[in-house]
């Protein structure tokens, strides 16, 4: 009989935690106790399994949140229906205390107890035999061997080694700073340099170990640290959106609707809310994690997404977090709404803030930044990689010409459907003003000389083709500023153009732009052949961040033809 009620119990709906290796799994949430829960995480434990068990109904979803002392996230992640486990483990570096808490809390669905948040002890375990296990690093991690094939050489490594460093930037400048474990209260930047690197890391130090990693960006935490808010009109019309982000994509899928996928927003936490649909009907954000069926992408930045008409599929690839890289595909189909993840052939390593293009169904991914083991530093790549979804498989095509240098943070932007314009990038400590064409026909690259004011220097900038001879670029970071300028460059004439719109005035980097067909309201006669397929486009310019602590969730709208009209 007692059997028979255990198996009832675990036919509910409730939320588990494992707090170490040897730990026995301890329910924190059932189907009719609280919403929410906090617990007190023990000094001794390094690893933590969070996860559901039993019919979810109609809950959406289990926010999660690691907690220091100041109640600053040290983690953040999320149950769905879907992704149904997490886990965390601590790093080397970090220091967990006895007042680190695991915060728990439900959303959506009925449930028959709604009593205030309750307040739980976690039971510590000691197994009889406590020796460490023999594949294990001190600390619980475990060792692993990187190959050529990832990235990390022939050679065996405990660690990946720091993401790469900032453009213009050397050891004692120019390096973005991210802390760990108890984070000072000073604000942070997006991209740290000069006296502010120096101060930064002493800060870290004070409180622990500074760790160096590329665009390393203060985390948003919800409701409860709201971004601030961007100094230019935006089109939002629901107060519900993304909270503020950068280093996402944000990829259109049809006439009305763009996807938003990761991103890394305040206290360099990755964004609890990592996926939202924009409808450009009326410029509202709805929550999208939890709308797609299948294994989601783990929480990113510096990925690409690209959307293939054809097939109506959007291809995540490559990205990074905090030490982790990523040279995975996952495909979400929009037709399905189910994602699936690619088993792919052929050898790419792991990258991060590349480029990459969607040509005649395959996907052309240059540049990025990749992981070498610990000491060298991280490289950029020169390299051009080609996905083929059909097959499954990664090739590297035959190239002639002058191709690029190395770098990352670049642009790419495919016109008339034959050729790829390369714009900017950097790879320590040089940053890049140079264009590249890619004529896709010959697989040739060549240096286009550029005639009128061309934009300075910079990575992490964001482009979009404007017309059949035109495409825009736009902010970015120069090694030391974020920027907020805009050129157009005409292929025609391989000219420059500056643009003086005070809706690109904030100088913002890491942010998305695309342009979607949008009913034409901007005022323009569609009598005008000429003119009638440019002015019913809208530019779209979304989050970012501006080296100052601010982390844009703004949605600011453009007509076409208002960019062309004043270039």
């Amino acid at each position: 009989m007692r059997k028979v009620e255990e198996d009832s119990k675990m036919d509910e709906f409730g939320i588990y935690g494992i707090f170490g290796l040897n730990g026995p799994p301890q329910r924190l949430l059932t189907a009719k106790g609280t919403r929410s829960v906090s617990a007190a995480v023990p000094s001794s434990v390094h690893q933590v399994v969070l996860f559901s068990s039993g019919p979810w109904g109609e809950r959406l979803c289990v926010n999660a949140e690691l907690m220091d002392a100041d109640q600053i996230p040290i983690t953040i992640g999320k149950l769905t229906p879907y992704n149904k486990c997490l886990s965390w483990e601590r790093r080397e570096e970090e220091t967990w205390t006895d007042r680190v808490t695991l915060n728990v809390s439900v959303e959506g669905g009925i449930m028959t107890n709604v009593k205030q948040e309750q307040i739980i002890v976690v039971k510590e375990y000691t197994p009889k035999n406590s020796a460490p296990c023999a594949d294990r690093e001190p600390g619980g991690k475990r060792k692993r061997e990187y190959t050529a094939e990832e990235g990390g050489g022939d050679k065996t490594s405990k660690a990946r080694g720091e993401e790469n460093v900032c453009p213009n930037g050397v050891k004692e400048k120019g390096t973005p700073v991210r802390k760990v474990k108890t984070q000072a209260k000073s604000i942070q930047k997006l991209f740290a340099n000069g006296e502010d690197a120096s101060q930064a890391k002493a800060a870290g130090n004070e409180a622990s170990e500074a760790e160096v990693v590329v665009g390393g960006t203060p985390p948003q935490n919800g409701a409860r640290m709201k971004s601030r808010q961007a100094k230019t009109p935006t089109q939002t019309s629901s107060l519900v959106g993304p909270s503020g982000r950068w280093g996402q994509t944000l990829c259109p899928i049809d006439a009305q609707t763009a996807i938003l996928i990761g991103g890394q927003g305040a206290r360099m936490q990755f964004c609890k809310d990592p996926m939202w649909k924009l409808c450009t009907e009326d410029m509202s954000w709805v929550p999208a994690e939890t709308l797609a069926e299948g294994p989601t992408p783990e929480a990113r930045i510096g990925h690409s997404a690209i959307f293939d008409p054809d097939s109506k599929r959007i291809f995540v690839f490559g990205g990074s977090k905090n030490k982790k890289w990523f040279n995975d595909v996952h495909i979400l189909d929009t037709q399905s709404w189910r994602w699936t993840m690619v088993e792919a052939q052929g050898n790419v390593p792991p990258l991060a803030y590349h480029s990459c293009s969607m040509f005649r169904g395959e996907l052309f991914v240059l540049g990025g930044v990749f992981p070498r083991p610990n000491p060298q530093p991280d490289g950029c790549s020169d390299s051009l990689y080609i996905f083929d979804p059909n097959l499954s498989i990664w090739y590297q095509p035959i190239l002639t010409g002058d191709k690029p240098s190395p770098r990352s943070g670049h642009s790419a932007c495919v016109i008339q459907e034959r050729y790829i314009y390369v714009f900017g990038g950097w790879d320590t400590p040089v940053c890049y003003n140079d264009m590249y064409m890619l004529d896709l026909g010959l697989m040739e690259f060549s240096v286009v000389k550029t005639s009128g004011k061309a934009p300075s220097p910079r990575s992490w900038h964001g482009s979009a083709v404007l017309s059949e001879n035109k495409f825009l670029i736009h902010g970015g970071y120069n090694g030391n500023n974020a920027l907020g300028d805009a050129f157009i460059f005409d292929i025609d004439t391989n000219s420059w153009t500056e643009l003086k719109l005070p809706q690109l005035s904030v100088p913002r980097a890491g942010h998305s732009i695309i342009t979607m067909e949008t009913p034409a309201r901007h005022g323009y006669s569609e009598e005008k052949s000429s003119k009638s397929s440019v002015s019913s486009r809208t530019l779209l310019v979304f989050g970012g961040g501006d080296n100052e602590g601010t982390f844009f969730s703004d949605l600011i709208s453009i007509s076409v033809e208002e960019l062309l009209a004043a270039a």
